[in-house]
């Protein structure tokens, strides 16, 4: 079942979140409190997979009233190849298309093979014409990957 992510969801999805060798999560940002604030900010866009009774998928989705983001895209180890990635960002693209937003966009690490080819696989595209800049508004705010 694929449905609206909650804050209720956030121990279960930060679990996950912790499976997913590669995944990088930040320490303010992927809190609770950082995560209550996105869905907070976007409560219809971010979605959840379940299967036997326990969360498997996650997609962090959200918007700036023109442009959707995907953050944290994940499913399960032991329950991919069966479409459930696939269709969470059906339903995450149908969410934002409600909200009437026309593009969206992603980051994947380019050391992320598995995501970086599933998001090949479905269709998306890899941009070759821009740069992506970051800059850090809090130092405290650490990413560390999963191993």
């Amino acid at each position: 079942m694929i449905r609206v992510m909650t804050i209720e969801d956030y121990d279960e999805v930060f679990a996950l979140w912790k499976k997913i060798k590669g995944f990088g999560i930040r320490s303010m940002d992927d809190s609770k409190e950082g995560v209550e604030r996105f869905l907070r900010r976007n409560p219809a866009t971010s979605i959840v997979a379940e299967e036997d009774g326990k969360i498997v998928g996650s997609i962090l989705c959200g918007h700036d009233g023109r442009r959707g983001s995907f953050y944290h895209v994940c499913v399960d180890p032991a329950y991919r190849m069966h479409g459930i990635g696939k269709s969470m960002v059906v339903r995450a693209m149908e969410a934002l298309k409600e909200e009437e937003i026309n593009k969206v966009c992603l980051i994947a690490f380019t050391e992320n093979d598995i995501g970086n080819a599933f998001w090949n696989e479905i269709g998306w595209t890899k941009r070759r014409d821009l740069n992506y800049y970051d800059f850090t508004l809090n130092e405290a705010n650490i990413t560390a990957f999963n191993k």
